[in-house]
């Protein structure tokens, strides 16, 4: 029971109280550099999270069989060979997508939050505890680029998803599309996502 209770608590901790892109501000390149509409935010989120949830597999799989002098090369290999597959992956099937993301799929390979969670959590931990981490800690990243992408898209487009709800001609704020509303937009979330989940 009490494991059972960890494990839920591993996986929400990811979501909530540790979320990658609001609390510990991690992987802020993709975040800030692909989130200019929510399908870009969701695109990318969903192929770190895969990447994630397979190299915190592998790494939890053969922990011992890694001598500690190469772990972090070792962990570098695993990550960008599931980069390279999602690559392939978006080439092939969703070439809109992945013209969209350019570089910032390749660079899915040093970003920090999955080398992070392999170094600190799953070449520690058992295969179970190391997907529930990976699962949590995914799906957080997710909604948190998507909500960012979502927000900067309604306000700087006047369309979410690409779905135009505003009139051609009408009035929107143009900055939250370009770079610098991304920080912006972020700050602002991450402010309020704080203010709504951090007991005081």
């Amino acid at each position: 029971m009490a494991t059972t209770i960890n494990q839920k608590q591993n996986f929400l901790k990811g979501i909530i109280k540790e979320n990658p892109v609001f609390v510990m501000l991690l992987g802020m390149c993709p975040t800030l550099g692909v989130t200019s509409s929510a399908m870009n935010g969701l695109g990318m989120g969903v192929a770190t999270l895969f990447v994630l949830l397979m190299s915190n597999i592998v790494v939890s799989l053969v922990k011992k069989q890694i001598p500690a002098k190469v772990r972090i090369p070792a962990f570098i290999i695993i990550i960008a060979s599931f980069v390279t597959i999602v690559e392939m992956i978006l080439e092939a099937f969703i070439p809109f997508l992945y013209e969209q993301l350019g570089i910032f799929i390749p660079l899915i390979v040093v970003n920090c939050l999955i080398l992070g969670r392999a170094e600190a959590f799953a070449s520690k931990q058992n295969l179970y505890s190391s997907v529930i981490d990976a699962l949590g800690m995914g799906i957080g990243f997710v909604l948190a680029l998507t909500f960012l992408g979502a927000t900067r898209e309604i306000l700087g487009n006047g369309s979410l998803f690409e779905m135009k709800f505003v009139a051609e001609n009408a009035n929107t704020f143009i900055l939250f599309i370009l770079p610098p509303g991304a920080f912006i937009a972020l700050a602002y979330l991450a402010a309020v996502f704080n203010k709504l989940t951090i007991k005081t």
